[in-house]
């Protein structure tokens, strides 16, 4: 990993500092509103675009630390104050990455700032890629995307769930097959501008969890687009195809460049819900007296509390490895992305469910956060890769044996 120090530098901790106290002052006050209001919080995106936090320069901020920390932190703090707003906020960024993993320098130059918009009117991007019979294997997508040579257009048509800000976007950045005879090889991501006829939303789902971030079914009926909205252009396409016609190993798929970049980010949202929980129960366990004294004091509840930090700290710390190394241009050999994102997923689900016990009844009941954080830490086992996934490829990555 080269020269890496978890010592935060002045620009990192100053930076932490400033999304940690949006996300306590800003963030968790609205947290409960917009959890039963299920609805997006468009104030809230608005705070943080007047704030700077929600913008193409905060990101390229972000984006401008070598060592890959900052973007972890502040996925972690933002998380920390509420997982569905901080998606709600940050949804945005899995538009970028596909745009950034794919597009060439001068469409990310167009597109990126357009998936933030202005600070006086923000704007949405998402990601879609997830379709009813293609979850977990992005090799079987049936949404197709047909060039028109006569008029240098493509024209796409499918159906997408399961899309965070699917449908409200301004900014769609949609994978589609353009040969299925390739499986993911024969993909490409097409940027899909605001207004484009055809595409609309779907089914909205109403969720257990997160439920401030929207997600719904995007439709693309016949939707045409010019072949500038192709992420790489038209000539890249083609070598890549026909490496893949060859049977030439590929150096990147359009879904799966966009997944390994962003797993870190999300273990790091898993971190911060899981710190949440850890850190209110440990308040509560001091407070909380029981048979005349605080419930800290017995082994049982201590011991519980010993080992929900113990697994806080080492979820962040698989989460800053492989978001270094993601940085810093180091292969993931041993499925260190998805070791960080499986790892941090299913403590966040453990640690929250511990917070539950701790209060007993309390932690039952929506006047407590405790129970919000439980249902938003599931999602962390499913989306962007099950935790069955997530075991897949560490488990092929560490025995070169292809594993069903």
């Amino acid at each position: 990993m080269g020269d890496f120090s978890l010592k935060l530098n002045e620009d990192q901790i100053s930076i932490q500092k400033w999304v940690h106290d949006f996300a306590e002052n800003v963030i968790r006050p609205a947290a409960q509103e917009w959890d039963e209001r299920e609805e997006t919080p468009w104030p809230i995106i608005q705070e943080a675009a007047n704030a700077g936090l929600y913008s193409f320069d905060f990101l390229a901020t972000c984006y401008g630390d070598k060592t890959g920390l900052m973007l972890a932190l502040v996925n972690e703090e933002m998380s920390w104050g509420d997982a569905g707003i901080a998606l709600a906020i940050f949804g945005s960024t899995l538009g970028v990455a596909g745009i950034m993993a794919n597009g060439t320098p001068e469409q990310i130059g167009e597109w990126v700032p357009q998936c933030f918009g202005t600070p006086e009117k923000p704007q949405l991007a998402a990601f879609a890629v997830t379709e009813p019979d293609a979850g977990s294997d992005v090799s079987s997508l049936r949404t197709r995307a047909t060039y028109n040579e006569a008029n240098d257009t493509w024209t796409v048509n499918g159906t997408k769930t399961w899309i965070t800000n699917g449908g409200i976007a301004d900014i769609h950045v949609v994978v589609a097959t353009v040969d299925p005879t390739l499986g993911s090889r024969g993909q490409a991501s097409f940027v899909i501008p605001p207004k484009t006829p055809g595409l609309s939303m779907g089914q909205k789902f109403k969720k257990m969890g997160i439920r401030a971030s929207h997600t719904a079914e995007v439709i693309l009926d016949n939707v045409t687009i010019p072949s500038s909205m192709l992420l790489g252009g038209k000539e890249k396409l083609d070598e890549r195809l026909a490496r893949a016609r060859e049977g030439k190993r590929s150096s990147s798929q359009a879904a799966m460049a966009t997944f390994e970049a962003s797993r870190p980010m999300v273990g790091a949202q898993a971190v911060g819900i899981a710190r949440a929980a850890y850190e209110y129960s440990l308040d509560y366990a001091k407070e909380r007296k029981q048979f005349g004294k605080a419930i800290i004091e017995n082994q049982g509840i201590a011991f519980k509390l010993a080992d929900m930090a113990m697994r806080v700290e080492a979820s962040r710390l698989l989460v800053w490895r492989a978001a270094n190394m993601a940085a810093t241009h180091v292969p993931f050999t041993k499925g260190e992305g998805s070791m960080s994102k499986l790892y941090a997923g299913e403590t966040a689900v453990w640690v929250t469910e511990q917070a539950i016990q701790i209060l007993g009844g309390y932690g039952y009941v929506r006047e407590y956060p405790v129970e919000r954080w439980h249902r938003d830490s599931k999602i962390y086992t499913i989306f962007e890769g099950t935790s069955e996934i997530q075991r897949l490829i560490i488990s092929r990555a560490i025995s070169g044996v292809t594993i069903r």
